[in-house]
């Protein structure tokens, strides 16, 4: 009688590089060991718009070279402008890379930089957001292929809440910044590059650099929130400095460069009108997001699609308007679109609560959708309302006062809030080989990114599952473009994209008995239906509002979720909460002040910059229902990297309105703004 191997996924197995973590044994990006390496340093445009006529050099620095657009060789932009790197005179942003200075060490080539002289003619620029911009449209569609627009019904009827709400430019800060090693060999290109996708990066840079045999090697990543996405103008550099010098070259992105060329979560601002009869039924949903994206590259992001999915009315617009300006381009963000759309919608929903003088939970509850609001197809599964209860229950919302400023303890304030949470759910084509081994393991690859989620651990835990062996019989190969074709690790799509692959792999071996399969997943994605397929989750938070100071405290914050199977409640754990955190930065602490006269993000390091630290998180916790879905992929699972931010920020200021009685529907959350 064969013994049966317990189940793997659903275990809350340890990260299996976290001892290579702890001990500094991981490799990154920047660290792997090169022969007669040379570094190089960005010079970024000290003006936001105008041409580069010159690069003067001092003849007494230690550079090895000194790329600018005079002398830089042609590459090829590849469909991003962005990564056209000196290839022209045209400065579209301050920050723009203009030069790239090479030296024997870091130090020579950032002193080198730093007595460079740039003569520039600099042209009147732009650089504000204003939601009367003379240049503003309605781009065909937004990020990544949502229609810019939808309407349904007559929305211009009566609201009862008819408000603006504001957010500023977010700035991606993961803790390894963006670093690449580039090194050529005859014409094979080999580059150590911190990203999100291996396989993509590898494709681009063969389409810049004209040559197809490109690897990238990604073997631990310190963070990415969406910036690490795509090819960023470093790993063009330093591909493009170690062709000239013929020595592997560095180019490590500074903090202060990261403000500017990595891609960052653009300024909103949103129009939200609510109608409803007086028993809570909506009547009206209109939602008008206005961003912005530079002259460079049109990234318009999808910031009302979020509320086609959320409550039911007959009446409902979204639209999106875009300007573009003299600014960096903006990029993905943890959850692009959804944070600060959320943010908007959620608090509207709380505004429309109390001017109904009903609790906010009763009145998300009595306008759930039976389907899709605005296409009908219905949910794959959709555990809102249980998420809105369960998590209710779990926080102590019952007996709370629903009117603003009645809980005073000593100077504080005290106030709770509620907001709902959604993300689409995804699958991206991906393929997986698996291999029987000699010694009776099984070897699984695929070209997967790890940020730090865990993948490498989920993907083993999936593999062992499908294959009826324990974890220890998996060796599991990641993070490498020559391994077989893998999605990117973005829109909370990895663990499914790539557990469906390994899945099919693994399956497939099972029953060919040979020693290798290999399963792609393209056609199968292709037949899905992409509508009716969400993750949802429910957000509480309790603050406490200093009445002397204005400072605002958040005691504690809960979110409940419904996002499939969850596959290691460990990892799991921790992703969502470090979405709730990140939410409280974006309610609270994050703003890049921007400087028009500069066309330039004042605050951009991590001194300016605010972001929450250990001090900030008191009582913090996330739990799950028991959500199965079988329609979505093999495991039933949902992403959860993303939803976590998404409604965090909206219960938070839904708690300081309850605490106060004050209203701030610009984030960040300052002191200023409630004294």
């Amino acid at each position: 009688m064969t013994a049966t191997v317990p189940s793997a996924v659903g275990a809350p197995l340890a990260r299996l590089e976290g001892p290579l973590k702890v001990t500094g044994a991981a490799k990154y990006a920047a660290e792997y060991p090169q022969d007669d390496i040379a570094y190089g340093w960005i010079v970024p445009s000290p003006v936001p718009r105008g041409r580069l006529i010159d690069v003067i050099t001092d003849p007494t620095d230690d550079a090895v070279a000194v790329l600018w657009h005079g002398n830089a060789p042609e590459i090829a932009a590849a469909g991003d402008p962005e990564l056209a790197v000196l290839q022209s005179e045209r400065i579209s942003y301050r920050g723009q890379p203009v030069a790239l200075v090479v030296a024997d060490t870091l130090e020579a080539a950032r002193y080198a930089a730093r007595t460079l002289r740039l003569e520039i003619e600099a042209e009147e620029h732009d650089a504000v957001l204003r939601i009367d911009h003379p240049d503003l449209y309605t781009p065909e569609k937004v990020n990544p292929a949502f229609p810019a627009e939808s309407v349904m019904g007559d929305p211009d009827q009566e609201a009862l809440v008819d408000v603006v709400y504001s957010t500023p430019a977010l700035h991606n800060n993961p803790m390894e910044p963006h670093a690449t090693i580039a090194r050529w060999d005859g014409d094979q290109l080999t580059v150590f590059d911190s990203n999100q996708h291996p396989s993509g990066i590898a494709a681009t840079l063969g389409q810049v650099f004209g040559v197809e045999n490109v690897r990238v090697i990604t073997e631990h990543v310190g963070g990415g929130f969406g910036s690490k996405g795509t090819a960023r103008p470093n790993a063009v550099l330093a591909a493009l400095a170690a062709r000239v010098t013929g020595r592997p070259v560095k180019v490590v992105v500074t903090r202060q460069q990261m403000f500017s060329i990595v891609g960052h979560r653009t300024p909103t601002v949103q129009r939200i009108r609510l109608g409803a009869d007086r028993d809570g039924t909506m009547t009206v949903i209109d939602h008008q997001a206005y961003s912005q994206s530079s002259r460079l590259l049109e990234f318009a992001e999808q910031t009302a699609v979020s509320t086609r999915h959320m409550y039911a009315a007959p009446n409902r617009r979204t639209g999106h308007h875009l300007v573009r300006l003299d600014m960096p381009t903006p990029r993905w963000m943890r959850a692009p679109g959804e944070a600060p759309g959320m943010f908007a919608l959620e608090c509207a929903v709380d505004e429309l609560a109390a001017a109904l003088g009903m609790d906010p939970i009763e009145l998300r509850i009595r306008n759930e959708p039976a389907a899709e609001p605005e296409s009908g197809t219905p949910f794959t599964s959709r555990h809102y309302v249980d998420c809105l209860r369960q998590g209710a229950e779990r926080f102590g919302w019952a007996g709370r006062d629903p009117r603003p400023r009645q809980r005073r303890e000593g100077d504080w304030w005290i106030g709770t809030g509620v907001a709902g949470a959604t993300y689409p759910t995804m699958a991206q084509p991906s393929t997986a080989r698996v291999s029987a081994l000699p010694d009776g393991r099984f070897e699984v690859a695929i070209g997967a990114a790890d940020l730090g989620t865990g993948a490498r651990t989920i993907l083993t835990q999936i593999a062992a599952d499908a294959l009826g062996v324990g974890v220890g019989r998996i060796a599991i190969r990641i993070g490498d473009s020559s391994l077989p074709q893998a999605s990117v690790a973005g829109g909370s799509s990895g663990s499914a994209s790539w557990g469906w692959a390994v899945t099919g792999a693994c399956r497939a071996l099972r029953e060919n008995g040979g020693d290798q399969a290999v399963f792609d997943t393209t056609e199968l994605i292709a037949q899905q239906e992409k509508d009716g397929r969400h993750a949802f989750g429910a957000h509480f938070a309790e603050v406490r509002v200093d009445a002397v100071t204005g400072e605002v405290r958040v005691s504690r914050l809960f979110g409940m979720y419904a996002a499939g199977r969850i596959l290691n409640p460990r990892t799991a754990r921790s992703q969502f909460l470090g979405g709730m955190i990140m939410g409280m930065g974006m309610a609270l602490h994050e703003e890049g002040v921007l400087d028009p006269a500069f066309g330039e993000w004042v605050n951009n390091d991590l001194a300016g910059y605010h972001i929450p630290a250990h001090a900030d998180v008191e009582e913090i916790d996330a739990a799950w229902l028991d959500e199965h879905d079988d329609q979505i992929n093999p495991m039933g699972s949902k992403g959860i990297g993303e939803i976590g931010i998404v409604g965090s920020p909206a219960a938070i200021v839904n708690a300081i309105w309850h605490a106060t009685g004050i209203r701030v529907r610009d984030l960040p959350v300052r002191l200023d703004k409630l004294l």
